[in-house]
């Protein structure tokens, strides 16, 4: 299974995406979606696991989920925005994450790419960065990977570029 995870796209869905999207079977949106037509967007294009997030209304939250766990293949997920980084947990976002039992934590919020073993929580940490046009990060990112026989594979952070600054 081939897997695109993107966060934080504050209303606008990049359309370097697409190239990526034709070739995954599920998208995973990590929150700060920014409006229901990047939901109904990514939701007509594949299957999809979205949360929401801290600037998300109450449209979209109805919509989506504040926190996610599903198993693929032996192989289980939790997933919510706001979570902090390992060793350093937000209350909420943490204990839902130690109480999860998952075996891979995903979250967005810090528009920060990060991919690491967890100690603490016996896991693998993934924040995709950001691919909006909103926030302080300056090149736009995302994770692809694959999930093979209970495991994460061919793990890759793609850049799509400066962030796209639409008035």
């Amino acid at each position: 299974m081939r897997i695109i995870l993107i966060s934080d796209t504050h209303g606008f869905l990049n359309p370097k995406l697409n190239k990526y999207f034709k070739d995954c079977d599920e998208i995973w949106h990590a929150g700060d979606i920014g409006s229901k037509e990047v939901v109904e967007e990514l939701e007509a294009i594949k299957p999809t696991r979205i949360v929401f997030g801290n600037i998300d209304n109450h449209e979209i939250q109805l919509m989506t989920e504040k926190e996610l766990i599903w198993e693929i293949d032996g192989l289980k997920f939790a997933m919510t925005h706001i979570a902090g980084k390992p060793g350093k947990y937000y209350r909420e976002g943490g204990d839902f994450f130690k109480n999860s039992n998952a075996d891979v934590f995903i979250c967005g919020h810090s528009h920060i790419l990060l991919v690491q073993f967890d100690k603490f929580l016996n896991g693998l940490w993934l924040n995709p960065g950001a691919c909006g046009n909103k926030g302080f990060h300056k090149i736009s990112t995302f994770l692809r990977f694959e999930i093979k026989g209970g495991k994460i594979e061919n793990m890759e952070a793609i850049e799509l570029g400066p962030r796209s600054i639409k008035f």
